[in-house]
């Protein structure tokens, strides 16, 4: 049996999943008659195309493709540039991550966890340093903790761990769910945030260099102090036009490297690369992110600050192309689904509180022998 799909809605899902027909012809031969309306495909072709162009079955079913937009504010558009439509690896990540939050939630409520006063506390119109401040001892992630990490990698590992401690949940992944063929770019997003009071949750795309990743950290910190949900392009390099992402960007920036402190300890005698190498590891941060708040200081013109940015930026992807690797799935797992967020899903699924099938869906697995060494990992034992 043949089903009488509209042609438009075939080549809406393949253009969608970012694919050309010659992707797809091996597999399914006849799409291009498919897509000029001479032949129709049958219900099991059509949920393998389904499967491949990342939709439900029931969208095929439409009249008319459906028109889908980010169901979070978008803060990366930069002036008159749009980036277009969102790629379903995105839309996915965030409908996960909401399904995750909406779970939590009713977590949080069902235990009697208190609501979070900074969600929301501050404006664009509050000075930048004292919310740096603020942020700072709330996390309890100072200068002074800093200094017993050795890598940028530790810190950031420090900072989400700091996050996580007051509640905020950290998911770190640069796949779709636990689809490791789905990988998410980071030129499309670095991060994005939903806010609330109860379950306040932070996603950072793992594919983002390190240092990079540390600045979307605080970033989007600095949107649950807006109380602001949204998709962000934290470029450091780059000034936003939007006030929000503007604000955010400089509060993350004094989080990381406090203005005052840096007046203090630079040295503007000596040679800048030394300079650079001395305060990043002070800092526990980039040189980029160092490099950032020199221009912003004024003690370094637009010229240099380009010409040492793109030479530091060449130098920094290398280092972390030739470092990257496999790891381990279950320790993998609880930093892409937040070990806060992990633990309060094998506490409700031991309790009898969320069935195993829902718990699966959302921690992505299928069998229980893997959720039974989930709970082992996070210390929980028969």
């Amino acid at each position: 049996m043949r089903i009488k799909v509209t042609p438009k809605i075939l080549s809406w899902a393949r253009q969608r999943a970012n694919l050309n027909q010659n992707d797809l012809l091996k597999r399914f031969p006849k799409l291009y008659e498919w897509e000029q309306g001479i032949t129709f495909p049958t219900l099991k072709q059509l949920e393998k195309y389904a499967k491949k162009t990342h939709q439900p079955i029931g969208v095929f079913f439409l009249p008319e493709p459906p028109k889908e937009e980010l169901p979070i504010p978008d803060f990366r558009s930069m002036g008159s540039t749009s980036y277009g439509q969102p790629s379903p690896d995105l839309l996915e990540t965030i409908y996960i991550c909401q399904q995750r939050q909406e779970w939590y939630r009713d977590f949080a409520i069902i235990h009697g966890h208190e609501r979070f006063n900074f969600i929301g506390s501050k404006s664009i119109n509050d000075d930048v340093i004292q919310v740096g401040n603020e942020i700072t001892d709330t996390i309890h992630f100072n200068l002074s903790q800093r200094q017993h990490v050795r890598t940028w990698a530790d810190t950031f590992r420090l900072f989400v761990e700091k996050v996580e401690e007051q509640g905020i949940l950290v998911m770190v992944s640069g796949v779709v769910g636990n689809n490791n063929y789905r990988k998410l770019d980071p030129e499309e997003f670095r991060g994005f945030v939903l806010a609330d009071n109860l379950a306040p949750l932070i996603f950072i795309n793992s594919n983002d260099t390190i240092s990079a990743k540390i600045f979307t950290l605080a970033h989007e910190l600095a949107h649950l102090w807006l109380g602001e949900s949204g998709i962000s392009d934290t470029r450091i390099n780059k000034i936003p036009n939007d006030r929000i992402e503007r604000w955010c960007n400089q509060v993350a920036a004094e989080l990381l490297v406090p203005m005052t402190n840096l007046k203090d300890v630079y040295n503007v005698e000596n040679d800048l690369q030394d300079e650079l190498g001395q305060l990043a590891r002070r800092y526990k941060v980039s040189t980029l992110v160092i490099l950032r708040r020199l221009l912003d200081m004024g003690a370094l013109n637009e010229e240099t600050f380009w010409n040492t940015w793109n030479a530091e930026l060449k130098r920094l992807l290398e280092i972390e192309r030739t470092g990257r690797g496999g790891g381990d799935f279950y320790r993998t797992l609880g930093v892409r689904i937040s070990k806060r967020f992990a633990r309060a899903l094998v506490i409700s699924t031991l309790e009898g509180q969320t069935l195993f099938r829902d718990t699966f869906k959302m921690l992505g697995i299928k069998k229980n022998t893997t959720f039974y060494e989930i709970a082992n990992r996070l210390g929980f034992r028969e």
